[in-house]
C-alpha cells in the first residue's frame, strides 16, 4: 500500500491507551471535499491531482478501555469491486490480503476477535464498510464477532431510506449482517455507553451524525468523524459538499471547536492522510491547528 501516514500510532488518553490505525487511503474530488470554498483556497493547503482528487485517509480510532476494546468506525472494507475501489482512489488492502484495518489492529497488538464494541459515527460505506467482510466464498458477516455494534438509531433509519443524493454512500450489507446476528444496538442523543466515553449528536454532515468524547482522568479526546475531517476544514465555514444539511455542521463545529478549545481536547482526524490527532487554536482569522500530536 501506497497512502501516506503511518498505520499504526499511539497516544494516551487519561489512563487508556488510544491507537490511530490508518484503515486505508482514497482520493475524493477536492471540490466536494471543500464544497463552497473556491479551488485557488483549498489547493494551497492540499494539492489536487490530474483529476482534481485529493488524497484523505480512513482512520480509526481502538480504545483500550478498562471494561472492553473499543473500536471508532471500521473503513471501508474488502467487499467492494476494483471499479469502486478505482473511482475513490481507494488502497486499504495488498492483494487478496487482509485490510489494513486489520493489519493496524494487530500492529497495536489485539485481533479482530479482541474487540468487544464497535461504535460508528454513522453508516457511509468509509467509515461503516468494515463493520462485515466478504469470507472467500463469497459469505458477509459480522467482521467482530465478539463485539456489539452502536449507531444512532434515526443514522440507521436515514441510511435505510436512501434517496436519490444519499444512495451511493450507503449499502445495506455494511449493517444487514450484523443486524441478522442480533449484534447492532441503536441509541437515541447523548449517551455514554461505557464510563468516560460518550457518543455525542454533531448533525450536519448526515442528520444523525455522531462523535465521541474519551474522558479519563482528566483527559478529554474527541473522535471527530466527519464534522471536521482534515485538519483543514478546522476553519467554520470550509464544509464538504458531501454534507446533506451543511448549516447544522455549521453550528456543530462551532459549538465542538468551542469546547475543545478550552478544555484543551486532543482531537482524531478521520480523514486527514498526514495528521491523525491535533488541538486547535483560534486567531482573529478563527480555528487552525495549534500542534499535531
Amino acid at each position: 500500500m501506497s497512502f501516506p501516514g503511518p498505520l499504526h500510532d499511539m497516544r494516551t488518553v487519561g489512563r487508556w491507551r488510544v491507537h490511530a490505525i490508518q484503515a486505508g487511503g482514497q482520493q475524493l474530488d477536492g471540490g466536494a471535499m471543500f464544497g463552497v470554498v473556491p479551488k485557488p483556497l483549498w489547493e494551497r493547503r492540499l494539492a489536487a491531482d490530474a483529476r482534481n482528487r485529493v488524497p484523505m485517509g480512513m482512520r480509526c480510532l481502538l480504545v483500550e478501555h478498562q471494561d472492553e476494546l473499543v473500536l471508532i468506525d471500521t473503513g471501508v472494507g474488502n467487499k467492494e469491486n476494483a471499479k469502486f475501489h478505482e473511482i475513490y482512489g481507494i488502497e486499504n488492502t495488498v492483494a487478496d490480503g487482509p485490510t489494513a484495518l486489520e493489519d493496524g489492529i494487530r500492529a497495536a497488538g489485539f485481533s479482530l476477535s479482541d474487540v468487544t464494541l464497535v461504535l460508528n459515527t454513522h453508516l457511509h460505506f468509509d467509515h461503516a464498510g468494515g463493520n462485515t467482510t466478504r469470507t472467500p466464498d463469497g459469505l458477509v458477516q459480522p467482521t467482530f464477532r465478539n463485539a456489539r455494534y452502536v449507531v444512532q438509531r434515526g443514522e440507521y433509519e436515514y441510511a435505510s431510506r436512501p434517496n436519490e443524493r444519499t444512495s451511493a454512500s450507503y449499502f445495506p450489507h455494511n449493517w444487514d449482517p450484523v443486524i441478522a446476528a442480533e449484534r447492532f444496538e441503536f441509541v437515541d442523543g447523548t449517551v455514554e455507553i461505557l464510563p468516560g466515553i460518550v457518543l455525542h449528536p454533531t448533525p450536519g454532515h448526515t442528520p444523525y451524525h455522531q462523535s465521541v468524547l474519551l474522558r479519563s482522568d482528566g483527559a478529554t479526546a474527541c473522535f471527530l468523524g466527519d464534522v471536521v475531517p482534515t485538519t483543514h476544514h478546522l476553519p467554520l465555514p470550509w464544509i464538504m459538499g458531501y454534507d446533506v444539511e451543511p448549516l447544522r455542521t455549521l453550528e456543530s463545529k462551532r459549538t465542538l471547536l468551542a469546547d475543545a478549545l478550552v478544555e484543551e481536547w486532543l482531537l482524531v482526524f478521520e480523514h486527514d492522510a498526514h495528521h491523525g490527532f491535533g488541538r486547535v487554536a483560534q486567531d482573529g482569522k478563527g480555528y487552525h491547528l495549534a500542534s499535531a500530536g
